[in-house]
């Protein structure tokens, strides 16, 4: 009884020592992740206005760029940027991304169409080399923190894979799997294509007495894609692993609290265990004694 009284304890000890653990990283992503959320949504903004000068220049010219050309009925070799986590204890987040990208690459075998990865986060980079898949590109280090250089790094290595010719390994499409910050409950894999160019903000309706916009392009349409374009595409990338950040944190901080109350829930249970124990090993000991002294007093009374 006494070895299982020890073991209770050194049981408990353990358990507490770990939510003391859990709590500690509870707080650190509670406290990050409204940094994380208020990063993306200073990004917002400038890609937003990215977003509509780009498709100012694609609706009001008839230039034929590369990167704003229609999209390929039957694209051959599609890229696919995925973004996990560089380190675990976030809950579902990576797994989900990767079963995303999972169900991507069925649909496109059914096509016949020929994926090739790009992968963000250690988890994701671990989980492909682990099954031998293949990985064009890939980058690690700061899937919880990440910087517009990152971005820059990746985004650049999209758009020289998108304009190298197919014959030489280039690609038709570029599409984008991250986790979407929808509320500190909720956060949600998707999946987007940003190359080609989905131009979703172009010529709107004239009402009343408004004015249709006038514009010029200098010193050419061209030009003016060529220099908004790359940046499009890096605030794109800056935007998709600003959200994943802060999905990663959130989900951390709800795997972090169900951990601490599962440690909480344990304490007590190990701490009823021991108490009984404490108790049956008291009631041995009372039983016991008060056997020795019966039989003392026994032993007395026959040699009277």
């Amino acid at each position: 009884m006494g070895a299982s009284l020890r073991e209770l304890r050194q049981r408990r000890k353990s358990v507490t020592a770990t939510k003391k653990i859990t709590r500690a990283m509870e707080l650190i992503a509670s406290s990050r992740v409204m940094k994380a959320q208020q990063a993306a949504a200073k990004a917002l903004p400038y890609t937003r206005e990215l977003n509509r000068a780009v498709s100012a220049v694609a609706t009001y010219s008839r230039t034929d760029h590369p990167l704003t050309r229609p999209q390929t009925e039957n694209p051959r070799r599609v890229a696919v940027l995925f973004i996990t986590s560089d380190r675990g204890m976030n809950g579902a987040y990576s797994s989900n991304v990767l079963k995303t990208v999972s169900q991507m690459r069925q649909r496109f075998d059914e096509q016949g169409v020929e994926m090739v990865r790009y992968g963000v986060g250690r988890k994701g980079i671990g989980f492909m080399t682990y099954r031998g898949l293949s990985l064009a590109a890939h980058w690690e280090g700061f899937s919880d923190s990440p910087t517009y250089d990152r971005a820059v790094d990746i985004s650049d290595r999209l758009v020289e894979d998108f304009l190298r010719p197919y014959e030489d390994g280039g690609v038709d499409e570029i599409w984008v799997v991250y986790t979407r910050m929808e509320s500190m409950l909720s956060q949600t894999p998707r999946a987007r294509r940003i190359l080609p160019l989905e131009v979703v903000e172009g010529v709107h309706e004239v009402t009343g007495e408004e004015l249709m916009p006038l514009y010029e392009f200098e010193p050419s349409p061209e030009a003016v894609l060529d220099s908004l374009l790359p940046l499009y595409v890096r605030s794109r990338i800056w935007f998709y692993l600003l959200q994943s950040a802060a999905a990663q944190l959130a989900m951390q901080q709800k795997a972090m609290k169900s951990a601490t109350d599962n440690a909480q829930t344990l304490i007590e249970s190990l701490t009823r265990e021991a108490n009984q124990a404490r108790q049956a090993e008291i009631t041995q000991e009372i039983s016991e004694i008060v056997g020795g002294a019966s039989a003392l007093a026994d032993l007395t009374k026959d040699d009277d």
